[in-house]
């Protein structure tokens, strides 16, 4: 797993390459520093090759991919453009031709190690158009699967033992809820959901329920963004899938962030919110909807340790009997 400054460094050195012609970059939807693919454009391909030495695909090795008697799963390559070398496509050739039925699917590393010694390669080449709709399949053909990151959790006191859990977007907001919650006794356990890699890491809720001693109602809380309102929703869909139970919003924490964030919001330079993006937030969706169309965020880290040690905010509530005024956050840092 690369680190957080790895990850940094490659996404600066992409944006510049981006910014001097070298190559494309597309986006993750709703996350604008986020970059999906990076694709060179053909104008750019000789450019490459003479900066870097790179051995052009020559007419003679284009032609035995056209001609190669290709395994039905690979039959497209007759006809389609793919950069990749033909000594990986045969690799890939000679793995589909044995007797995949009885294999078992695996990590995407893993099988990567096995096919090209390379545990990284079909990471790097999932994204081309080898596996472009109606083409090569992970796990139908090559019985592998992107594995996510294991959520990072911690367990609450044992007067919460049979309670909900939520979990939190960012990091800081998440060490304030577990410390307010070894206090206050509201979730069995708090989780560190580390924005898209919540979605990404659901199978691991199994590991955490098995630990807790059965399932759990589980409750969201993110930032009050296009891409905080999408994230919980995608793993929502992803646990109902295996069996678990749905994903819902902590509406005492939104509503709580909603009241305190009064102009406070920061601008949002974002792919705009779909219609019905906000309708999983129930009726706290008309007043997020009105922060987006103002083309505007909330963070949740507004609601933070000091607010918390203020707020009853977890306390069962009638949304439309709540009139709390907006709260000043103090500027002194509170003890704990």
């Amino acid at each position: 797993m690369r680190s957080a400054i790895e990850e940094s460094d490659a996404e600066r050195d992409a944006r510049a390459l981006a910014i001097a012609g070298w190559v494309n970059l597309k986006n993750v939807r709703y996350f604008a520093h986020r970059i999906a693919r990076i694709s060179i454009p053909l104008a750019m391909e000789d450019r490459w090759c003479d900066a870097f030495g790179f051995t052009r695909t020559s007419d003679d090795e284009a032609r035995r991919i056209r001609e190669f008697p290709w395994v039905p799963a690979l039959a497209f390559l007759a006809e389609a453009r793919t950069n990749i070398p033909f000594v990986d496509l045969l690799r890939l050739h000679d793995f589909l031709i044995s007797d995949r039925a009885a294999l078992d699917t695996i990590p995407i590393k893993e099988r990567s190690l096995e096919i090209f010694g390379d545990e990284k390669r079909l990471d790097l080449m999932q994204g081309c158009s080898l596996f472009r709709a109606g083409r090569l399949d992970l796990t139908r053909d090559l019985r592998c699967e992107l594995i996510g990151v294991p959520l990072a959790w911690k367990r609450g006191p044992a007067a919460a033992a049979h309670q909900p859990l939520i979990v939190i977007e960012n990091a800081a907001t998440w060490h304030s809820y577990c410390r307010w919650n070894s206090k206050h006794a509201h979730f069995s356990a708090v989780i560190y959901g580390d924005g898209n890699r919540f979605a990404d890491g659901i199978r691991y809720l199994a590991d955490i329920f098995a630990e807790l001693g059965g399932t759990r109602p589980i409750f969201y809380f993110g930032d009050l963004d296009p891409p905080g309102l999408l994230i919980p929703q995608e793993a929502s869909a992803r646990a109902t899938a295996l069996g678990f139970p749905r994903v819902d919003p902590h509406l005492e924490s939104y509503a709580t962030l909603l009241r305190i964030g009064t102009n406070r919001e920061q601008p949002w330079e974002g792919e705009p919110a779909s219609s019905t993006l906000c309708d999983w937030l129930g009726e706290l969706g008309h007043a997020a909807q009105q922060i987006f169309a103002a083309r505007k965020r909330l963070a949740q880290e507004h609601l933070g340790w000091d607010v918390l040690c203020r707020v009853d905010y977890l306390a069962p509530r009638q949304a439309k009997q709540c009139e709390i005024q907006p709260i000043i956050p103090p500027a002194s840092k509170s003890s704990e």
